[in-house]
């Protein structure tokens, strides 16, 4: 029998994909020393796996654990769900997609992998095509190159000059920054470079940005506002920012009700 607080931990963990003994502590509201023996018996039971400082869902790819993009994972995580469940409804099976190396593009990985049938989706980050790769109902194509360890990306001259060959219907990008004026930001060179290749071939360009994101400006400028035909967001986007977007001609889609339905504006 599963106790209550191992239930917490299972329901948190399938939440939040991996996490640190300190994070359940306080989430319990018990010591690590408490968290770690609920741990030993859920990992004897095959139930999470044990990862050095912490746990992950016994689904849950290895590399997260280890990785900087497991710093995000769980960051405004309820808010990157409904993004992903309202770019869902933007998408159609036989299309070619790209997706980048964002934890929102996961979860809308995970999402495509069961629901959609005959897509190719082209993606430069080794965790999405571990989701998409899970089952065979669609065709995912990655970028090589060399390996960003922090984003596990591949990035750099072999990973740009694949992605110039290729063109797709829709790329579905994310930001560290937006400003619906001007555009997206990001701080991590290596990666925005492909971000910039894949707009430029993109029938339709999808931004999947947080509302934590608006107003944020970060190292160098990414994206033109006029290169991005829609903007997928959350329930706590600023409504004055939307606004600038809907006078720009900028579709905005957000996933406004508990039964998941989008709201385009």
């Amino acid at each position: 029998m599963i106790k209550s607080r191992q239930q917490i931990i299972l329901g948190w963990l399938e939440r939040a994909g991996a996490g640190t003994y300190q994070e359940l502590a306080t989430v319990l509201r018990v010591s690590t020393m408490t968290v770690r023996r609920e741990v030993d018996e859920l990992n004897s039971r095959g139930l999470i796996i044990k990862t050095l400082g912490g746990v992950q869902r016994a689904d849950a790819p290895a590399v997260l654990m280890e990785s900087a993009i497991h710093g995000r994972m769980s960051r405004n995580r309820p808010e990157k769900q409904s993004i992903a469940r309202a770019a869902l409804a933007l998408l159609e099976n036989e299309q070619t997609l790209f997706l980048d190396g964002s934890t929102t593009s996961l979860e809308l990985a995970k999402l495509i992998a069961r629901r959609l049938r005959g897509v190719t989706i082209v993606t430069s980050s080794s965790l999405v095509a571990m989701e998409l790769g899970s089952n065979r109902n669609n065709k995912v194509i990655g970028l090589g190159g060399e390996l960003d360890h922090d984003s596990r990306c591949y990035v750099g001259a072999a990973t740009e000059e694949m992605a110039d060959r290729l063109y797709v219907d829709m790329a579905l990008i994310s930001t560290m920054g937006f400003l619906p004026a001007e555009g997206t930001f990001e701080s991590s060179v290596a990666n925005f470079r492909v971000k910039q290749i894949i707009a430029r071939h993109a029938k339709t360009v999808a931004l999947l940005v947080d509302h934590s994101k608006f107003g944020q400006r970060a190292l160098a400028k990414v994206l033109d506002i006029s290169q991005i035909h829609c903007v997928v967001t959350d329930a706590g986007a600023p409504e004055s920012d939307l606004q600038e977007l809907a006078n720009l001609q900028v579709r905005v889609v957000r996933e406004m009700n508990s039964e998941g339905n989008a709201n385009v504006a």
